[in-house]
């Protein structure tokens, strides 16, 4: 008999998480808006539910026989959602990366022996498996990453259309970045300490500017005495920082829809993961790049992919009962696990999903 999985969410992540664990699992895909729901389950084996995903009792309602549950609802329903799942009972892989700290949750979730894995994305997440896979095997004295989801054409207001959710994009240039230096954690405003950064994409030379933003999240914690130097960074095109400005200074209404890309849009996510420290005695910097690309056969996008394809990576480590740890569990946590990180970067290299490190593929 096949293990009952219930998605929480049938935006664009939660399609692809949805359509990726239906070729395993009995899977269900939850939400209020019926066309996303009906479109899904005409494509791919997928049950289809009706929720109103702010209701509690709904959310209740609907994963009561799952074996595990995905969170994919927005960000400022994440913390609420994750909270009533744990409630029920039941192991969940999370992505709705909500503003709140979800440690505040861990005696829930320890209490009813519910495995809880969080920020389990693209980034946060993908970074953190590293760390968790690296710290044990070197000292790792500096980590920084950088990502961006962004498009070919440049299309949209400042050459810049959002590959997730909008009200989530908005939150980034909105909420307090933090950083850690020297062992103490820093917060600076979003957008600040902006850099010029050089990267080749698919034959295109590209600079992007670099801004800080809050997608440390939970490493802040889990490496806390253990790497001293962290930082994360969004990319954008140059000028995008100044046009975010402008519009929180002039009061201008956030039209979310207004932001929302066509179906077609040949974009692309690119990341980048530096690391620096000592190995065996000596000196030792490694660099990773990743680089997903629009999927012109599914019409899923870079970044719904590349955060779908990590989180139903974890999802499978848990099922399988790779992965068992009660409480909230962050990626780093995963990464630490024996034999998880290896497995999550072969699961999304087999979705067309790569990570170069320098220059060779990892692992």
């Amino acid at each position: 008999m096949r293990q009952k999985v219930v998605v929480l969410g049938a935006g664009r992540v939660g399609k692809v998480i949805a359509a990726d664990l239906s070729k395993e699992f009995e899977v269900t895909s939850a939400d209020v808006n019926q066309n996303a729901l009906d479109s899904l389950s005409s494509r791919y084996r997928v049950k289809t539910r009706f929720t109103d995903l702010g209701n509690p009792q709904a959310v209740g309602d609907a994963i009561g026989e799952a074996d595990l549950v995905i969170c994919a609802v927005p960000g400022h329903m994440g913390f609420r959602t994750l909270k009533t799942i744990i409630e029920r009972g039941k192991n969940v892989v999370d992505i709705s990366f909500f503003a709140e700290d979800a440690f505040d949750l861990d005696e829930l979730a320890l209490q009813g022996n519910v495995t809880a894995a969080v920020d389990c994305g693209v980034g946060p997440g993908i970074p953190d498996y590293l760390a968790g896979f690296l710290v044990s095997q070197m000292q790792i004295d500096d980590l920084e990453f950088m990502i961006g989801g962004l498009h070919f054409s440049r299309t949209g207001p400042n050459q810049y259309l959002p590959t997730f959710s909008p009200s989530d994009v908005w939150e980034e240039y909105t909420r307090p970045a933090r950083y850690v230096k020297g062992g103490k954690t820093i917060v600076m405003p979003p957008l600040s300490e902006p850099e010029l950064v050089e990267f080749r994409v698919g034959g295109h030379e590209l600079t992007l500017e670099a801004f800080n933003t809050d997608g440390l999240r939970t490493l802040i914690t889990t490496m806390d005495g253990r790497i001293p130097n962290m930082k994360e960074k969004t990319l954008r095109f140059p000028g995008h920082i100044a046009y975010i400005q402008e519009l929180q200074a002039t009061g201008q209404p956030w039209k979310p829809d207004a932001w929302k890309p066509g179906d077609d849009e040949d974009e692309f996510t690119l990341m980048r993961i530096n690391i620096r420290g000592m190995e065996s005695g000596q000196p030792k910097r490694i660099s990773y790049t990743l680089l997903a690309t629009f999927d012109k056969e599914t019409r899923m996008s870079s970044m719904s992919r590349a955060t779908g394809y990590s989180c139903t990576g974890v999802a499978r480590c848990v099922l399988d009962g790779s992965y068992r740890r009660p409480g909230i569990s962050p990626p780093s946590y995963i990464g630490e696990a024996p034999g998880c990180a290896e497995r999550i970067f072969a699961h999304l290299r087999a979705r067309g999903i790569q990570f170069e490190r320098d220059g060779e593929l990892f692992p």
